[in-house]
């Protein structure tokens, strides 16, 4: 897969920054994400139809997938530039002033998103598994990939980028000296557990019971819950907004076929 990155946010990022991002966060994936999951990609930064983001203005290279690196926090603006010009491909946005807000490095949140997007480039993967604070309930969780350790980096020639969960953090039983995470630091004596969350961390899933898309973090996390009330709005640029749809869509059809029953 290449992952084109069309840098929009130039009053904030020169080229030059977002090239050796893009090095670190290839050497990330290539070396540390895709021997754990056979599950690799590359980000390559592309030219861009002008020098400020055009509704009408197409992208000028593309290639399988695409993550735009955009200053504004207006969302339904950006995601309107990419329906616009690129419906149906698999994207995801790395907002710098959500960034600034979140006390997080820009670069963790390209690192974040790109490999989110190689996991789920079209956001319509769940896994079965137990509710993070109530075991005996079975939910769906979102098949996220550093939403658990996101406050969690580490450095990759001095570019910081995010940790990541392992495949058997998707496991429900308990396996003996089995890692999670790709840092696994410990926190009360102990490393990330399967379908839990570190300090900092949430996770969401969705609820058949409520028939809801939910979200968890730690009781008493102030820092998750300050950081997951930044992130929804900028996750309404991915994961809502497809969800929304579904649930439109379903929604719908549920109203279809009861009208046609009534006939």
């Amino acid at each position: 897969m290449i992952i084109s990155v069309i840098n929009h946010a130039t009053s904030q990022l020169s080229d030059e920054e977002v090239q050796i991002a893009i090095r670190a966060i290839n050497r990330q994936i290539a070396q540390d994400f895709e021997p754990y999951w056979s599950l690799g990609a590359m980000l390559r930064l592309e030219g861009r139809s002008g020098q400020q983001p055009n509704i009408e203005s197409p992208i000028d290279m593309r290639g399988d997938a695409i993550i735009y690196l955009w200053d504004d926090v207006n969302v339904d603006n950006a995601l309107g530039f990419h329906d616009k010009n690129n419906r149906g491909i698999p994207f995801g946005f790395v907002f710098t002033k959500f960034s600034q807000q979140m006390g997080e490095n820009w670069t963790v949140t390209l690192s974040h998103e790109a490999l989110e997007l190689i996991a789920d480039p079209n956001v319509n993967l769940l896994v079965m598994g137990p509710h993070p604070s109530n075991s005996d309930m079975t939910v769906f969780h979102w098949y996220e990939m550093c939403d658990a350790v996101q406050t969690e980096t580490y450095k990759i020639d001095s570019v910081e980028v995010s940790n990541f969960v392992l495949p058997l953090y998707f496991t429900p039983a308990a396996e003996p000296g089995s890692r999670n995470d790709f840092l696994a630091r410990h926190y009360n004596g102990q490393t990330l557990q399967s379908f839990r969350v570190n300090p900092g961390g949430y996770v969401g899933f969705f609820n058949p019971v409520t028939s809801s898309h939910e979200t968890f973090s730690m009781k008493g996390d102030l820092v998750s819950t300050k950081r997951l009330e930044v992130k929804r709005k900028a996750k309404a640029a991915r994961r809502s907004i497809r969800y929304q749809s579904f649930v439109v869509s379903s929604r719908k059809r549920t109203v279809l076929q009861s009208n046609k029953r009534k006939k």
